[in-house]
Parts: structure tokens; sequence; C-alpha cells
């Protein structure tokens, strides 16, 4: 099975997979991807634009390779704001979507204590678009159909 997770910044994406995949299963995290590729003393939220360009060829390679074993073994994918075009994609792979959402204001808050400024932002553009605006909570159990 192939489960998409979505959600803002911050939300906990990363969490609920954690607490739900096994150690057999796939997990692809373009965080975890970035860090891996970046040298000792690499900020953890690395936006450098020549490793974000590596690290997104390294996702799409494993994505690819990961959707032909998603019979055998479960297939975790973090991926915060999925394009049209990549939603099509999920939904020929029979991708189960997760949303993770615990709310703007708890989000707003983490970025704000955790992460770069510049991903208020994407926060923004993430309940814009995704949520068309609404801030209501989602839990992390929640699915939805593309």
């Amino acid at each position: 099975m192939l489960y998409v997770i979505t959600g803002p910044p911050a939300a906990g994406k990363s969490s609920w997979v954690t607490s739900h995949a096994k150690a057999t299963d796939i997990v692809i995290d373009l965080d975890v991807i970035t860090r891996a590729l970046t040298g000792p003393g690499a900020p953890q939220w690395n936006h450098d634009p020549v490793v974000s360009k590596v690290a997104l060829r390294a996702r799409y390679a494993a994505i690819d390779e990961a959707v032909k074993h998603r019979d055998t073994t479960d297939v975790y994918l973090i991926h915060t704001m999925p394009s049209p075009r990549w939603k099509a994609k999920y939904r020929r792979w029979d991708a189960k979507e997760i949303v993770v959402d615990p709310g703007r204001d708890v989000v707003t808050q983490r970025v704000r204590d955790m992460r770069q400024p510049a991903l208020e932002a994407v926060v923004t553009r993430w309940y814009t678009q995704q949520r068309k605006g609404g801030s209501r909570a989602i839990t992390p159990q929640s699915s939805r159909a593309w």
C-alpha cells in the first residue's frame, strides 16, 4: 500500500509516519533525504537551492522504485503539497492520502519556534491552496479522497 502523508510544514507528518511505519516499510521523507545529502554542521531544515534540487532528484528516484514494491511492502511518502499532476499519479497508484494538520495556529507557532521564517509563506500557501483557507484541525487519522 502507498500512503501519501500531506499537511503543512511542522504539522507532525514525520511523527505520524514514525508512529505507523514498521522497520521493513519504505519511508520517503524529503527532509531526511536532504539531511542525508549534506555535510556535518548543516542546518536541520536546509533549503539551499542546490541541496534542494539534488534532494528532489533523489526523492523522485526513490518514489519511482518504491511504487514498484507497494504490493509487497508499505510505502510512506511525505508530500506537503502535491500538485495536481502528483495527485493524479497517486490516484493511478491507488494511494491513500493521510492529512496531518493540527490547525493553523499550532502550525504557525511551531514554524516560528523551530523552522526558518520563510516557511510561514509555505504555511499560508498550504492553507490557501490545500485547505481553501480553512483552519479547522484535522486529526492525524483523517484521510480523504484525491
